[in-house]
């Protein structure tokens, strides 16, 4: 590896404090305990902007928290898109439409010539090797255009500014791009590497029949901390979700900067595993915790895991795989690798999540996006951009054995590794009805709003 994809994101590195203590809760909710249905907090206050994922699992254009007031009375209000476009889960698999004016292309078309690719993608996601290697194979050009949050680049696309040609959206938001004729569905004659993919994602529940997507990377979420600084391991806890909630490590503690990664937290913490509820109890409950977090902690929150636990400014973190991945770069001179754990549930019961790539109905150039796609999908291109940003592709031949020979991964962080057994034990933080999700985000918004 030779960077890091969060080094090159705006709006980073700010680290902010909850908004209220559990010691303030009235304030937020009036008098008893802590409840996020009062709309009189400040919910304009954050400063840092929204993180990578802030909207990773929204629907296009965002949930509106105007008229919240009503969601103690029900889970979706008249009008939302989500009463008609399904959403997909595991027992509720989704074989999205083709529509009779966003067909397939044709089999059998040359590349377009003389062409640029044009390539809508997060900041800093893709390795430019892998990009300058599919240009001189094909003989084109490609500009990277680069957005960093899903409803920024979802709006821009349903503003026609640019006709991009590839996307990388989020599994939660494919209903609302192919309800609206966004996304062109694919002729799989030009992505014959799709079977490099693991079984699981050759018919995957969010796209059965992989109808408008291919998957590119993968991750779980789970607990980082410093082996040398702190006494308790997660391997033997009997929760190893509640490792934050530890009075002695006050000012040493870091959550997420992801509303739905944070709120799933404090539900794990408390034995519930439903990450995509829409039971204003349990978020409610889970909001409570967190606010228990920072009154014993000071809990910190931001995204630069990769990063502080290695240096030790964090002795407990809740992390991404794909950062402790790339988190042994960071390491201070003489300081040993192995000083770093990240946990994950031995029996996979844990969040783990997958991105995509998409061709866009708007590209001017759909046969090189079809042949873009299939080139990510080769198990050395995908070894190649693995070795830039950490996260790990679904690709038969991305191992640990193999990211360890390639140097990588040290041995010690194995159990970063994500593996096919995980998208069938873990759990997915999914597309939520709008009216659930304002209850998630506005509970986030009244714990996290602060400085």
């Amino acid at each position: 590896m030779t960077s890091h994809p969060r080094e090159g994101w705006s709006q980073r590195g700010a680290r902010r404090r909850p908004l209220r203590s559990a010691g303030d809760v009235d304030g937020i909710a009036g008098a008893g305990t802590g409840s996020f249905g009062s709309r009189n907090a400040a919910l304009g206050t954050r400063s840092s902007g929204m993180s990578r994922r802030d909207f990773m699992r929204m629907a296009a254009g965002g949930a509106a928290l105007a008229g919240v007031g009503g969601l103690l009375g029900g889970c979706q209000r008249p009008g939302d898109a989500d009463i008609t476009i399904p959403l997909p889960r595991k027992n509720n698999p989704v074989r999205w439409p083709v529509f009779d004016d966003n067909e397939p292309i044709k089999s059998g078309l040359a590349p377009e010539t003389g062409a640029t690719l044009q390539i809508y993608n997060w900041v800093a996601y893709i390795n430019q090797a892998c990009i300058d290697g599919f240009c001189k194979k094909y003989k084109c050009k490609a500009q990277v255009t680069t957005f960093n949050t899903m409803s920024e680049a979802i709006a821009k696309i349903q503003t026609g500014e640019l006709a991009f040609d590839v996307f990388f959206p989020t599994i939660d938001v494919l209903g609302p791009l192919v309800e609206g004729k966004l996304l062109r569905p694919l002729n799989h004659s030009y992505i014959p590497n799709i079977h490099q993919a693991w079984p699981d994602f050759l018919n995957p529940f969010y796209d059965l029949g992989w109808q408008y997507t291919v998957p590119y990377t993968i991750y779980t979420t789970g607990i980082s901390w410093r082996k040398d600084l702190v006494d308790e391991d997660p391997y033997t806890m009997a929760n190893p979700w509640a490792m934050p909630w530890n009075a002695k490590y006050r000012g040493k503690v870091a959550i997420l900067d992801d509303y739905r990664e944070a709120i799933c937290l404090g539900l794990m913490k408390q034995g519930i595993f439903d990450l995509n509820t829409t039971d204003v109890h349990q978020i409610n409950s889970s909001y409570n915790q967190l606010l228990e977090l920072t009154d014993l902690v000071d809990v910190l929150i931001d995204n630069n895991d990769y990063t502080e636990i290695p240096s030790g400014q964090t002795w407990i973190h809740h992390a991404w795989s794909g950062d402790m991945a790339a988190a042994w770069e960071y390491m201070p001179s003489g300081v040993p690798v192995d000083v770093i754990g990240y946990w994950f549930p031995v029996d996979g019961r844990g969040p783990v999540a997958n991105d995509a790539i998409s061709v866009l109905k708007s590209g001017s150039n759909p046969v090189l996006a079809h042949l873009f796609l299939d080139y990510m999908l080769d198990l050395q291109n995908a070894l190649t951009n693995i070795g830039f940003n950490g996260y790990m592709q679904p690709i038969e031949g991305v191992t640990a054995e193999t990211l360890i020979d390639l140097k990588y991964l040290p041995k010690s962080l194995t159990s970063t590794v994500v593996l096919p057994s995980n998208f069938r034990t873990g759990v997915e933080e999914l597309q939520l009805p709008n009216a659930a999700n304002d209850a998630w985000e506005l509970a986030w918004q009244q714990f996290g709003g602060g400085l």
